[in-house]
Parts: C-alpha cells; sequence; structure tokens
C-alpha cells in the first residue's frame, strides 16, 4: 500500500467536503442540533402531574392530606371541585391526569381506627404515565397514613412498632434517578450514526455521478488505498462530532462522566469504523446520492434509534425481536458509553460489547472492500 496515493485521496475528499455546504452542514449543524432536540425532546421523567380534587369532607385531616400531594414534586394540584360531573369533565378533556377523592368519613375514620379508602381516579390513555401517578400516590398516602399511626401513638403514649422488615435503598450510578443521565450519551451513538453514515454515504455515489470514478480507475491507486484515503478524513470528522457531544453532554447536560477519555475514545473509534464502513457499502451498491442518503439514514437512524436499547429497555422488547437487536452496532455502544459516563467502567469490564464492535468491524471492512472494484462495471 502507497500512503502518499492513500493521502493524495483524502486530501482530495476533505476538499470536497469543504466545498459541499451540505457535507459541513452535516458536520458542524447537525450533531449540535440533535443533540438539542433529542436531549430536550427525549424526557423520561414523569413530574408534575395534573391533579384536581374534590374534598367531600372539608376538614384540617383533608387539607392536610391535599398539601401533600400539592407539596411533591411530582403533583400538581390544579384545581379543586366541589362534585363528581366537574370532576369527570376535568378527566375527559384531559384538564388532569389523575383525580382524588376524599370521603366524607375521612377524618372520623382517621379518628376510629378504620381503615380509610382515598378513591383516585386516573386517565389511563396513557398506561405509562397512570401507573407512575398510581404509585406516586399511594407513595402520598403511605406517607400520610405513617405520620397518622405515628402521631397516634404519641398521643396515647403507646409504644411504635416497628415494622419487622423494612428495605432501605440506595441508587448506584444516578443517584437522582434522572432519565437525562443515561438519554443523552445514548444521543451520541445516535448522532454518530446518523452523521457517519450520511457522510460516507455520499461518497463512491458523488464520483459516479460527476463522472470522476473513471479518473480515479484509471489511476495507479488500489482499491484499498482508495477505500482508506476516502474513510480516514471522515473518521477524523466523526471523532470531532463525538468530541463535541460529550462536551455538550457534560458541560452543558450537566451529565457526570466517571469514566476514562481512551476508554471512550477506543469505544467510539470501533463504533464510528462500523459506520463508516456501513455507509461506504451503500454508497457502493447504490451509486445514487439521494438513494444512498436516504438508504443509509434509514439503515443507520431506525435501529439505533428503536432497537439499540437507547429508548426502550430490550429486556422488555418482544421475544422475537431481541435476538434481532444483536445485529445492531449501537446496542454495543450505548453499553460502552452508559458504562464509561455513569458506571466509570474500563475496558476490561466493557471487553464484551468493545469485542462485539470489533469483530463488527472486521466485518464491515471487509464488506466494503469486497463490493468495491476499480471497474466500471
Amino acid at each position: 500500500m502507497n500512503f502518499h496515493r492513500m493521502l493524495a485521496v483524502s486530501r482530495k475528499e476533505v476538499l470536497q467536503v469543504v466545498r459541499d455546504r451540505r457535507s459541513l452542514l452535516i458536520v458542524l449543524v447537525m450533531p449540535l442540533m440533535l443533540m438539542t432536540l433529542l436531549g430536550y425532546g427525549v424526557n423520561l421523567d414523569t413530574k408534575h402531574i395534573r391533579v384536581y380534587a374534590l374534598d367531600r369532607e372539608g376538614s384540617p385531616a383533608s387539607q392536610d392530606l391535599l398539601k401533600r400531594f400539592q407539596s411533591s414534586e411530582y403533583f400538581k394540584l390544579v384545581a379543586m371541585v366541589t362534585d363528581y360531573r366537574a370532576l369527570h369533565a376535568a378527566l375527559d378533556d384531559g384538564r388532569c391526569q389523575l383525580a382524588i377523592v376524599i370521603p366524607h368519613d375521612f377524618s372520623a375514620r382517621l379518628h376510629d381506627g378504620r381503615p380509610v379508602k382515598v378513591q383516585a381516579l386516573v386517565d389511563g390513555s396513557d398506561a405509562n404515565t397512570a401507573q407512575i401517578a398510581i404509585a406516586y400516590a399511594q407513595g402520598v398516602l403511605a406517607g400520610y397514613g405513617a405520620a397518622i399511626q405515628a402521631a397516634f401513638f404519641r398521643r396515647s403514649n403507646a409504644p411504635a412498632v416497628n415494622p419487622s422488615i423494612s428495605i432501605e435503598t440506595r441508587t448506584w450510578f444516578n443517584e437522582d434517578l434522572e432519565s437525562k443521565n443515561f438519554i443523552v450519551p445514548g444521543v451520541a451513538a445516535i448522532v454518530m450514526a446518523v452523521v457517519g453514515t450520511l457522510l460516507t454515504s455520499l461518497t463512491i455515489a458523488r464520483e459516479w455521478e460527476r463522472g470522476t470514478m473513471e479518473q480515479l480507475i484509471s489511476t495507479p491507486v488500489t482499491a484499498l488505498e482508495l477505500i482508506l484515503g476516502k474513510l480516514i478524513p471522515y473518521f477524523a470528522l466523526g471523532m470531532f462530532d463525538t468530541a463535541i457531544c460529550v462536551s455538550v453532554a457534560v458541560w452543558w447536560f450537566e451529565v457526570p462522566f466517571r469514566g476514562s477519555i481512551v476508554t471512550l475514545a477506543v469505544g467510539s473509534g470501533l463504533f464510528m469504523t462500523v459506520i463508516l464502513g456501513l455507509g461506504f457499502w451503500i454508497s457502493v451498491i447504490t451509486r445514487d446520492q439521494l438513494a444512498a442518503s436516504q438508504i443509509g439514514l434509514v439503515a443507520a437512524f431506525l435501529p439505533s434509534m428503536l432497537l439499540s436499547g437507547f429508548t426502550f429497555p430490550i429486556d422488555q422488547m418482544a421475544v422475537g425481536i431481541r435476538p434481532v437487536t444483536y445485529i445492531v452496532a449501537a446496542r454495543y455502544y450505548i453499553i460502552i458509553l452508559k458504562g464509561v459516563f455513569l458506571r466509570g467502567n474500563g475496558l476490561r469490564v466493557l471487553a464484551v460489547p468493545a469485542l462485539a464492535l470489533s469483530l463488527y468491524t472486521v466485518l464491515m471492512v471487509l464488506l466494503a472492500k469486497r463490493s468495491f472494484h476499480k471497474s466500471l462495471v
């Protein structure tokens, strides 16, 4: 392999990128745009659930219970109503997601030590939010019940009865359970997949459409020199975009970074090589810029978004879909990103996804090399 010929091809590719405004927009603008849209748009935290309340008693005890909902960051007590009709209307037109009904004998039952049932009506059109709202409401009621019980024991001078079994939780790696901490690093994988595939899917197709492929074929440059010469500039641009995404994640979205830059660079380099090989292969087989960019976008974006574990847990997918996720390269890169950002894992812990990406890299390079021939047919 002649490095001078390879560098000459790389220099030619850099000039084409600099002269092509579309490529510059993909390199410079798209990463920031996708990081902003996905970083803010994809949020799994459920807070400020809109609540309407029907207090049929209006006692200090019932008002104290409603204040607990009001003081919680997960609920927003929007309005108090006086009858069921207004409550149903609010649920019907979406003004509230949760309706609380406090019975007329709330205080009397508490005073007598009898069970009290507080009704909660939940909008089930959004099943995920409904389940979360029910769990949060049960937590508020459990806290209120424990406070009432403790007050009863203090008044009666009776010894408090502690539960024989209790659970003490401590959250590791994402202490505040904020969804942005595991979503934003995954956005970097989506950005790299889209940008890398779009850029390289145009390389060979552009040469065919502009009629310059015949000149390249007539030169002494070999197929391997041509492939490497074309991919090296895009590899550098992809790693530059990765650095931008990581910087935005750490300094703008304040995602903790506990791992090693070296581990992140190795994982990113492997994933970028896979993506560039995929885009190059698409460009070779299509020979058309429009078709190549469309196929590249579908082949890179949809699997990375839906089947990599970025938005949906793979364990919760249908049994028939889970094996398909093993052929999505972004699955392994997202494991590396989460391990580096949140767990501070090194290459020893992340050996399995790194090895999978390595095998994927070899496969894509071989596929790109076998698909490209220096011929006009």
